[in-house]
Order: structure tokens, then C-alpha cells, then sequence
């Protein structure tokens, strides 16, 4: 997993690049974040276009990056999921808890 940070004007976007999977992905995703918040950033977009798969486990940890941004008084909304992904949080029902955009510019004026 590999993931690039990134401004949008005032929003931080992580590109995420390959599985978020049980012992592949998540410790790196879980430092991503922690360091976004600890930069002082509360406005997160997570960028999905390169992740083909995740399991509950990163899925379970992008719920923790939601819950911990909240606390911090921000937001996390998803971006460019693909197929697989979308099914598995339309499933969990996931799906109505974050704001999904397919358009990076819809996303970053959403909070606006």
C-alpha cells in the first residue's frame, strides 16, 4: 500500500494506492491519518481510485478514521470508489454514513 498526500486548497487528500487488507495497508493508512490530524488538517478526502479491494479490517479502519476526524470537529468523505468496494460499503450499509463523490472538485467544494 502505498498512499500521497495532498492539499486541495484547505482539503487534505490521501491518494490511496493498492489493498487495505488484515497485515497490508492498514498501519500504513491508520499513521496516514493520524499524521493529518496531528498536522492540524480537518477536512479529509480519501481517494479509492487505486484501491481494488478491501477487506473488514480496512474497512473497520476507515470507520475509525471517520469517528476520530469527528472528535477532532472534522470530516472524512470518500472518493472514486471502485466497483468491488462500493458493493462491500453499500452492504454494510456504510455507504449512507460517509459522502461519496466521483468528481475530486465536487468533493473539495462540498466543504465549502
Amino acid at each position: 500500500m502505498k498512499i500521497e498526500k495532498r492539499k486541495n486548497g484547505d482539503v487534505t487528500i490521501l491518494d490511496l494506492k493498492g489493498k487495505i487488507l488484515f497485515g497490508e495497508g492498514i498501519e500504513e493508512l491508520r499513521q496516514s491519518i493520524d499524521a493529518t490530524i496531528k498536522g492540524g488538517d480537518k477536512q479529509l478526502v480519501l481517494n479509492f481510485a487505486e484501491v481494488p479491494y478491501l477487506d473488514s479490517t480496512g474497512l473497520g479502519e476507515v470507520v475509525r478514521s471517520y469517528t476520530t476526524l469527528k472528535k477532532e470537529g472534522g470530516t472524512v468523505k470518500i472518493l472514486n470508489l471502485s466497483n468491488k468496494v462500493k458493493d462491500l460499503m453499500t452492504v454494510t450499509k456504510l455507504i449512507t454514513v460517509f459522502e461519496a463523490f466521483d468528481d475530486e472538485n465536487e468533493a473539495v467544494k462540498s466543504f465549502q
